[in-house]
Parts: structure tokens; C-alpha cells; sequence
């Protein structure tokens, strides 16, 4: 899974402010780890402003198991998406990667997951990218359809 990562002036400037805003940690004990905390926490000022209302967001995440703690990471996230006042959008039942249980894989309604071995040596699979360009292109759809909406308000 590649990332983008924007200084945050960018998420506030209306000329380079993306329509959208995906983020993934990888899990901690279920929970984000210290980067992805102190990430969030330095959004303060962009809460106060309620610069990110109205933005669709999402998130994804990795741990070593298949029962790490993805979930509850996702959680985690979401509802700072929540408290930032973002329009959250995660992996809707449609993605049919989702529905597989012929082989071990990540994957959630909150957001694309994956699980990468106690050692790190677990490849992300192509089941769990699929899953994870899934979210993206849907969460891209849900962000168009949002911008044309307010177009026409």
C-alpha cells in the first residue's frame, strides 16, 4: 500500500486540499501506533477550524496476526475521522474479495486490512490488495460524487 503524505497546511489550502483523505497505521497492541497517535493529535488546530468537515475519509491498517487487533485500529481511526468531521467510507459487502474464506486473508467492512507474519516475511496478498483497491477507487467515487453534489447546492 502506497502512501501520499501532505504537510498539513496542504489539507487545509483550498488549492491543494484533496477531496479525500485515506490513513493507515500499523497496529500496536489494537490500537494505531505512537506515529499515527501523535499524527492525529497534532490535527488540533485543523479541528478547531473544522477545516476537514465535509471531506469523505477512510482508513486501513496491518498487524503481524490474523487476529492482531485490525479492527479495533480501524475503530481507532475512525473516530478521529468522526471528531474531525470527516464523512467516513469504509469497505462496503459489494468488494467480493471480502466474502472469501478459502484462504487467510485481511479485510474489513471499516477499511482494507492486511497481516504480515510475527517476523514481517507475510507478502500482502493479492486478495488483500484487491480489497485495499477496492476502498480506493470507491472511496475516489464517494469523494467525486460528494464534490458534485456541493457543485450543485
Amino acid at each position: 500500500m502506497v502512501g501520499v503524505f501532505l504537510p498539513l497546511e496542504h489539507l487545509i489550502d483550498p488549492y491543494t486540499s484533496p477531496s479525500a483523505i485515506i490513513i493507515g497505521t500499523g497496529t500496536r497492541f489494537g490500537s494505531s501506533s505512537a506515529q499515527m497517535k501523535s499524527f492525529v493529535d497534532s490535527l488540533g488546530q485543523l479541528w478547531m477550524e473544522n477545516a476537514l468537515e465535509g471531506k469523505i475519509g477512510s482508513v486501513f491498517a496491518g498487524s503481524a496476526t490474523q487476529h492482531g487487533g485490525n479492527e479495533t485500529t480501524l475503530w481507532s481511526l475512525i473516530s478521529a475521522l468522526f471528531h474531525l468531521g470527516l464523512i467516513v467510507v469504509g469497505v462496503p459487502s459489494s468488494c467480493k474479495e471480502m466474502m472469501g474464506v478459502g484462504e487467510l486473508s485481511g479485510g474489513s467492512p471499516y477499511g482494507a486490512t492486511y497481516i504480515s507474519g510475527g517476523d514481517g516475511s507475510r507478502k500482502v496478498s493479492d486478495n488483500e490488495k484487491a480489497i485495499a483497491r477496492f476502498q480506493g477507487k470507491h472511496v475516489a467515487e464517494a469523494a467525486k460524487k460528494q464534490k458534485l453534489g456541493a457543485s450543485l447546492l
